[in-house]
């Protein structure tokens, strides 16, 4: 079997979701195939640089941007390379003239109930964005293009087969963390060493609701709220004004993956207040490395998180803010840390990847 990875959405500065999750399983499956001489794996990249942070060895093909106008043509420009089974870790991907299996994939709903667009996205597509979300049809089209459909949790599996916006086999290629985690030790010992700062990772979205995390500062003296990813001066701007007087915000402005980590090892917490999640991938990186969670409380985050996190109602800054005071005591922060560990280890990129490799197999046995 010719199976072919559309690696374009791997950014080559800071990793956002999409990227982490196309980075992750391909490494994942690159493994998986290593010693499989039934598969080719090959990746398709868009920016010669992606090809640095493919894994070694694995061959590459250089198509177009997922933002150009060719984008739409990207099947039958595939077909020359004679793929038997294309995934993509989105649904966008061009299907004219396509003679291969299409696996697309959905991550959630949420621009359904959100549509603001992502503001680095060109504005053409930003228009475009807007539009596709105002109606399910849209989506119908572009999911029955495919010959099945992936997404990231069961909680967008319901939500996809709720609205009937496929009439494909609809499959869980699931996040995951981006290793089995620290060891269990280590974790209970960091306990005693972590400090009074709070972690951030996401977008500035309004969905993302990080207001209600600033609000919560005024209850949590003494804590200090970094902001990692990247973000656009007005819209700092505009957060920077609802900082309560006297709390410590930090905007980092994008952090690179090690000191992610380190942020990670050493936090009192990290803390989302999202109103929708397709699966909060931040969780189950701070369960890598021992570090509490307290998070809104949406039905993804339980699925995800389980018993491992505080839970609070996402425009509740108070509650928030008693949820991260509760970590103080060292039997409960130890009961949610270990929890944390076990949970990541329930599923690992590698189970993801054998996910994706059944599915290939039965789309390229099915011709």
């Amino acid at each position: 079997m010719r199976l072919l990875f559309d690696a374009r959405y791997i950014r080559t500065d800071h990793h956002d979701g999409i990227s982490r999750y196309s980075a992750e399983l391909l490494a994942a499956t690159a493994r998986a195939v290593a010693s499989d001489p039934r598969v080719r794996l090959a990746a398709l990249i868009s920016d010669p640089a992606q090809a640095a942070l493919i894994p070694d060895g694995l061959p590459t093909l250089l198509g177009p941007s997922v933002t150009s106008p060719a984008e739409v043509l990207t099947g039958a420009l595939l077909s020359r390379y004679a793929p038997d089974v294309v995934f993509s870790p989105m649904q966008t991907m061009g299907s004219l003239g396509r003679r291969h299996q299409l696996i697309l994939t959905l991550h959630d709903l949420i621009y359904y109930e959100h549509p603001q667009p992502p503001g680095d996205l060109p504005l053409p597509v930003q228009w475009g964005w807007r539009a596709y979300h105002k109606a399910w049809w849209p989506q119908r089209l572009t999911l029955n293009r495919a010959d099945a459909v992936a997404t990231v949790s069961q909680t967008s599996k319901r939500e996809i087969l709720t609205h009937r916006l496929t009439k494909r086999d609809v499959r869980v290629i699931a996040n995951a963390a981006p290793s089995s985690g620290i060891p269990e030790e280590t974790a209970v010992r960091r306990l005693g060493e972590r400090g009074r700062d709070l972690v951030y990772m996401g977008s500035f979205l309004p969905y993302k609701n990080v207001e209600t995390l600033l609000r919560a500062m005024a209850h949590l003296p003494g804590y200090t709220l970094h902001l990692l990813s990247r973000i656009s001066p007005a819209r700092e701007a505009q957060l920077r004004g609802q900082i309560p007087e006297g709390a410590r915000v930090v905007f980092h402005r994008g952090v690179g993956e090690d000191e992610y980590r380190e942020l990670l090892s050493t936090c009192a917490a990290l803390v989302t207040a999202s109103r929708a999640e397709g699966y909060g991938l931040p969780l189950v990186e701070a369960f890598a490395q021992g570090a509490p969670v307290v998070c809104s409380d949406l039905p993804i985050f339980h699925e995800v998180a389980g018993d491992a996190a505080g839970y609070a109602p996402s425009d509740d800054d108070a509650a928030f803010a008693a949820r991260v005071r509760e970590l103080t005591d060292p039997v409960l922060a130890r009961e949610r840390v270990t929890a944390g560990l076990r949970r990541i280890r329930a599923h690992t990129w590698d189970d993801s990847a054998r996910e994706l490799l059944d599915l290939a197999w039965d789309l390229h046995q099915r011709g």
